[in-house]
């Protein structure tokens, strides 16, 4: 099907590229390291590194990141035209997940004929961000390498960078596993899957330089191939920042990398996801032991095995997190059925069930961390219309204000499931500073409440960020009961969470703690204000809402 061509192939754009059918072989391709390649590739009057306006681009004595190699550049071609007409190793392919034709790079199916379709068909498909390697049948190329490249999108943007990368890492370790020695390499990224052309193409040059870097005795070229004239002009202006063949491009090179340019293997660093290792902190560490002479070598282990030697090393707060599965769920069957066996004084006055053992600060992580995942991935429009709790604005110090409606806790007609999963979704943007609470108690006693348990409950789901941030309850219009249920819950609950409660018999008083323009307040509110403290001293504009003190 292809016939070799000696000396000559047709030219576009200034880069070489092949003509029908014709058999590029390596030599008629310029190496990038070739001074006379300079022209050849479009830079006898203007050199990309330096055309643009940004005035001085020396490094300031800065290291290069990627220092003049030549023998790694000796090993770098561009060439403008499809990669299964050149004579090398490997070609690459850039396909889906299941390596049809279909989805395969224009034109390589129809050049290497049925017979690669169908070894493709038995490959059973292909991850993104892995490669897989078949015949080359009708291709001038010994193998195909076919590979994955990712979706875009903004926000997976380092998800994305780091599977591109994976692609021509894969590709080049294929390359080396197989016993090859050449590749070309189109454009693995691809106009259906929205990859920016630019930031594709940095991370297709850093990943082979870094390869180059530790596998340069094993390759013996690398051909990036493109077939348009943009991508052609991006790869231009990208290798002399990657593979500089003086010191000027070199110099040049350290002002306009981009400041992310990869690992030793060039994916994305995240400075967050680091692994840091602190040196041990320095103790007084005793001398080991010394061996009696006459002890037998089985009875030398078990001297040192006893000893406090290696001890001294392991710090006792990391070696208490550490517990066998089976002894954590037995201890915690004990202190349930311990604290389910004792006199339950809670439940026997009313106050519900407070049986079951505390909860350490790891096992509260966890169930909060659990039930948030949960409610963030459910759609609880429902509970959020009921208004029983919502955002209101901050207090008279700036704090952010949670308000809960008492009244509108209709327990016969609530999942109580979903109303928990609604609570912690509300106020988990809030708890993360200090902040406050206002209860709306009015007329909440002619609702069934729920009991001490359920708070209780609440309140470990909520954790301990929730307790230490808290800065006051405010509970506008407290009865005796709900006094008696605060007073119970600083007895039997959380001394520190209830003891912050702050009863309040009168709007107007809210309003010193809480600007009125800061809280959204239910009609009702105002009429039992009015009924409870008889109107004295208020006010109410019923279209406003505004409260006013009654002139004297």
């Amino acid at each position: 099907m292809y016939r070799g061509v000696p000396t000559t192939t047709t030219t576009r754009g200034g880069s070489p590229t092949g003509s029908g059918d014709s058999v590029v072989t390596l030599d008629q391709v310029p190496k990038w390291s070739d001074v006379e390649s300079r022209s050849t590739f479009g830079y006898e009057n203007e050199d990309p590194l330096t055309s643009s306006p940004d005035g001085d681009n020396s490094g300031n004595g800065m290291v290069a990141r990627f220092p003049v190699d030549h023998e790694i550049n000796s090993k770098i071609h561009l060439w403008r035209g499809n990669p299964w007409n050149l004579e090398v190793d490997a070609v690459v392919n850039s396909t889906n997940e299941n390596l049809d034709e279909a989805h395969s790079s224009p034109g390589l199916h129809a050049a290497a004929g049925p017979g690669l379709a169908e070894e493709c068909a038995a490959l059973g498909g292909c991850r993104t961000g892995m490669a897989k390697v078949t015949y080359a049948y009708d291709l001038p190329a010994r193998r195909v390498i076919h590979t994955v490249g990712p979706k875009y999108a903004v926000k997976y943007h380092t998800a994305a960078e780091n599977a591109l990368s994976h692609c021509y890492m894969a590709c080049l370790e294929l390359l080396f596993d197989n016993g090859l020695q050449s590749i070309a390499m189109g454009c693995i990224y691809t106009e259906a899957k929205n990859y920016p052309r630019e930031p594709a193409a940095h991370v297709a040059i850093r990943t082979v330089r870094r390869f180059l870097e530790k596998q340069k005795d094993k390759l013996t070229a690398v051909v990036f191939c493109t077939t348009t004239s943009t991508d052609t002009e991006i790869y231009k202006r990208l290798l002399p920042l990657y593979f500089p063949r003086d010191k000027h491009e070199e110099e040049v090179a350290m002002s306009k990398l981009p400041a992310d340019v990869g690992d030793e293997n060039g994916d994305t660093v995240i400075d967050e996801r680091k692994i840091r290792i602190k040196p041990l902190p320095k103790k007084n560490i005793p001398n080991p032991p010394e061996t009696p002479e006459d002890l037998p070598v089985s009875e030398v282990g078990l001297v040192r095995r006893n000893s406090t030697y290696l001890d001294s090393y392991l710090d006792p707060a990391f070696m208490s997190l550490i517990k066998d599965p089976d002894q954590r769920r037995r201890e915690q069957w004990e202190k349930t059925a311990q604290a389910q066996s004792g006199f339950n004084c809670a439940k026997m006055l009313g106050f519900g069930d407070l049986g079951g053992p505390p909860l350490s600060a790891a096992e509260e992580y966890s169930l909060h961390s659990r039930y948030l995942a949960k409610a963030n991935s459910l759609n609880l429009s429902e509970i959020a219309e009921m208004k029983i709790v919502y955002r209101g604005g901050v207090d008279s110090e700036g704090r952010p204000v949670m308000v809960v409606v008492g009244a509108h806790f209709l327990l016969r007609c609530l999942d109580l499931e979903r109303f928990v999963l609604h609570v912690i979704k509300e106020f988990e943007p809030v708890i993360q500073k200090p902040f406050s609470i206002v209860y709306f108690h009015s007329a909440a006693s002619l609702q069934m409440q729920p009991d001490l348990g359920f708070m209780r409950r609440l309140q470990q789901i909520l954790g301990r960020k929730h307790e230490r941030n808290l800065h006051e309850i405010y509970v506008l219009h407290p009865t005796l009961h709900l006094k008696a249920v605060v007073l119970a819950m600083q007895i039997m609950v959380d001394n520190v969470t209830w003891k912050k409660v702050v009863y309040v018999d009168r709007l107007l008083q809210l309003f010193k703690y809480v600007p009125r323009e800061q809280l959204t307040i239910p009609d009702f509110v105002f009429q039992h204000d009015l009924e409870v403290n008889g109107g004295k001293g208020l006010i109410v504009d019923p279209r406003t809402k505004y409260v006013y003190q009654r002139p004297s």
